[in-house]
């Protein structure tokens, strides 16, 4: 489109226009009597016609490889300094209208290349704010500057442009040597059948950054000195290819755990390819806390501790496995989980008659709750989700609706938490990192077009989830286009206004061909038990974000879908790994290892373990509004309980968002300082009611054993005889009273052995 006083666009002649104008401009110079034969000769000794720069395959892929039209640059929603690009070139005819006609043409300069604008300024000849991006005489320079010279020749509508396949990087993986070097090459595959190297054209970028440096220019990555992988993507118009370079540690590994499942026989195959020795099987103790923390977030109590210790029988962790799956509280952790991701929070909502939302918030998280419990398939429950329909008083799933009340929002979420797939960058541009374009999202978008949520007649029903009858699709943001409901990468279904699109997409998204949706579930409890996804973070799956061990998440998802998408099955498999029974403590070889699972990733627990956990030592309770006594913070229901103290300040999250970065996990100075002088923490350690009274006015048994009963409730474990000895000490020199059992309870639950899962 042309701006205000912006002369007519000038016609820029198409190559085939170009190619065949210089054809008959050829014949129309050989002398009239020169025969046929002299005229094929003259023809043959005559310069070849220089082929003409492509705008599509070479200009823009230059600019995006300069960086020019990055998101920090020329490509952010505004430009920048007047001038604009569309973000990574996905958009050249945009691109072809800004630098050729935008400013009266000023920015090129076909009769005097050198002196274009676009050449000065990103050579620095001139100030550029964005610094020398050009070199003159360097390719990139050079195909700028030889397409000026052409007349800027538009190929974008050309027929006979050859069109990009596919790319890809070779070699696509290479064990290296610490500093070793490795060049790269790009190839290009194209319609015309033609494969192109491309190197000088594609864009590199490692991840993780810190671990190898990449030279664009050469295409050269060079490995640092830290052992791990890196992943190098090569991205060329939309499309994008990686090569993985591994730096092993070459350790020995002379002896390894027992095999316990396949889990172990994939990660100790990988340990053993990088020279990465495991730690050894953490003990008893620390199973216990950590497998009870991770299923049912709260520590054992005492009696449970003694009984797994004494227990001599091979079998028993798989046992105590079973019994927190089994358990009430295996189902309040993880709705506690699933009800934060879900969105089930408290907040002024348009359209609805109760602003506290409190009946629709209990009805969901207790329909979470309940499908956990009774171990609902995964698949059902996203189909219950998806397709809810009613008010939350018959049908609490509707509640979903309340907070992703937008086609935008259930889009996104839909995405991020059942397929892995963060596509929000998709709403404005294709997928700067994917194989996602903006049709592919309004595609996904028009499965919830006739979704209707309408006020409810019943003040706690709040509202009415209801569905529109008519073609179900979406407006493109970008063309003004119709898209009709089509899922990632799967050809549309025929829908009528009749149909509930919802079902259809469920339909496929619980399909076992789909390649998403059993591992993006997989990954995402792999996180939970790991602290770290197989794909990390758990919800950004994509070809540039690969796993650590492929293989080992396409058995997970396989196995998965085999049990009938059974998710305690999944966390038996997960749990009885050898891999997740390793000691946290690091060996002389895998201190600085994050991405093999050499060691138990330890983790600060979560903000409403911490709050039971402390509880439990300190033999107290909370009261919660409109909650049943004797309610732990991890079976609270909503965010209106982060009104502060430990739950604030450890992070507990106000469920906004789909994603579990929401949840704070960095310490603080905050916390340091709650748990050294807030009232909160002084008010439970002298509890009329709690354990330091309770100890003390205990004359039945020695300062032993009430030592050993702090120390089973806060690590499940005996203290040592220097713990006990420092103990009493402090009790005696305090008199026995009830101040001195508060000082040892304090020292326990500051210290770090007590706020960290390991």
């Amino acid at each position: 489109m042309n701006t205000p006083n912006v002369p007519p666009p000038r016609t820029i002649p198409r190559f085939s226009e170009l190619a065949a104008f210089t054809s008959v401009t050829l014949h129309l110079i050989l002398p009239i009597s020169a025969s046929a034969a002299d005229a094929a000769s003259a023809a043959q000794s005559s310069p070849q016609p220089e082929a003409l720069v492509s705008f599509v395959n070479e200009v823009v892929p230059v600019l995006t490889k300069q960086g020019c039209n990055g998101g920090t640059c020329h490509g952010k929603a505004t430009g920048q300094n007047g001038f604009k690009l569309s973000l990574f070139g996905f958009e050249p005819d945009e691109d072809f209208e800004h630098l050729v006609y935008e400013q009266r043409g000023r920015r090129l300069t076909p009769s005097a290349p050198d002196e274009s604008l676009l050449l000065t300024k990103g050579a620095a000849i001139l100030p550029h704010g964005g610094g020398r991006q050009l070199e003159p005489g360097a390719p990139p320079y050079e195909t700028l500057k030889k397409w000026i010279s052409q007349g800027m020749p538009n190929d974008i509508a050309d027929p006979n442009r050859p069109k990009l396949l596919s790319i890809k990087v070779l070699p696509d993986a290479r064990l290296m040597k610490a500093g070793e070097s490795q060049k790269l090459s790009v190839e290009g595959k194209f319609s015309d059948g033609r494969t192109q190297d491309i190197t000088h054209y594609a864009s590199l970028e490692p991840n993780p950054k810190g671990m190898a440096i990449v030279d664009e220019h050469t295409g050269t990555i060079t490995m640092g000195t830290r052992p791990g992988s890196v992943t190098v993507m090569a991205r060329y118009q939309d499309k994008v290819s990686i090569f993985r370079a591994t730096l092993p540690l070459g350790a020995p590994i002379t002896q390894l755990p027992a095999e316990k499942n396949f889990i172990d026989k994939e990660i100790f195959a990988r340990l053993k390819e990088v020279g990465i020795p495991p730690s050894g099987l953490c003990d008893d103790s620390t199973f216990l806390r950590r497998v009870t923390l991770d299923l049912t977030g709260r520590l054992p109590s005492a009696d449970e501790a003694r009984a797994f210790l004494a227990d001599t029988t091979p079998d028993k962790r798989a046992k105590k496995t079973d019994a927190l799956l089994n358990s009430a509280e295996y189902a309040d952790a993880f709705a506690n989980y699933w009800s934060s991701l879900l969105r089930n929070r408290r907040g002024d909502i348009p359209d609805t008659r109760d602003a506290s939302h409190i009946h629709g918030n209990f009805a969901f998280h207790g329909w979470i709750r309940e499908s956990i419990y009774r171990n609902k398939p995964y698949d059902q429950f996203v189909r219950e989700l998806l397709t809810a329909t009613g008010q939350s008083a018959d049908s609490p799933a509707v509640t979903w609706y309340r907070q992703v009340g937008t086609t935008i929002q259930q889009t996104e979420d839909t995405a991020q938490l059942f397929l892995g797939a963060r596509i929000q960058c998709a709403q404005c541009h294709h997928h700067p990192y994917e194989q996602w374009s903006q049709r592919d999202y309004y595609a996904l978008g028009a499965y919830f077009s006739q979704v209707n949520r309408i006020v409810s007649p019943s003040r706690m029903a709040e509202f009415v989830v209801a569905l529109k009858r008519a073609t179900p699709e979406a407006t493109h943001k970008k063309t003004g286009e119709k898209v009709s409901p089509a899922a990632m990468g799967a050809p549309a279904p025929a829908l009528s206004p009749d149909d509930d699109a919802r079902t259809a997409l469920a339909g496929w998204l619980v399909d076992k061909s789909n390649p998403f949706f059993a591992k993006a579930l997989v990954n995402r409890y792999w996180k939970v038990l790991f602290n770290r996804g197989l794909v990390d973070p758990e919800d950004d799956m994509r070809e540039t974000n690969p796993p650590s061990h492929p293989e080992l998440l396409n058995q997970l998802a396989a196995d998965f879908i085999q049990s009938g998408y059974d998710l305690r099955h999944l966390l038996r498999v997960l749990v009885s790994s050898s891999v997740y029974q390793l000691d946290s403590a690091p060996n002389a070889h895998n201190a600085e290892e994050s991405q093999y699972f050499s060691r138990y990733y330890a983790r600060r627990l979560s903000a409403e373990q911490l709050l039971d956990a402390v509880n439990s030592v300190a033999g107290t309770k909370d009261n919660w509004a409109n909650q049943p006594a004797n309610t732990r913070a991890v079976q609270l229901p909503d965010n209106s309980y982060n009104t502060g103290g430990i739950l604030r300040e450890f992070g507990r999250p106000d469920a906004s968002t789909a994603c579990t970065c929401e949840r704070q996990v960095n310490a603080s100075l905050g916390q340091s300082l709650l748990l050294a002088t807030s009232s909160q923490i002084q008010e439970k350690l002298g509890a009329g009611s709690g354990t330091a009274k309770r100890l003390a006015a205990d004359s039945a048994r020695s300062p032993e054993q009430k030592i050993e009963e702090i120390y089973l409730i806060a690590f499940s474990r005996p203290p040592s005889a220097a713990e006990i000895e420092t103990a009493k000490a402090h009790i005696q020199k305090g008199g026995g009273q009830q101040q001195a059992w508060e000082d040892i309870l304090w020292a326990v639950v500051s210290g770090g052995e007590f706020l960290i899962n390991h």
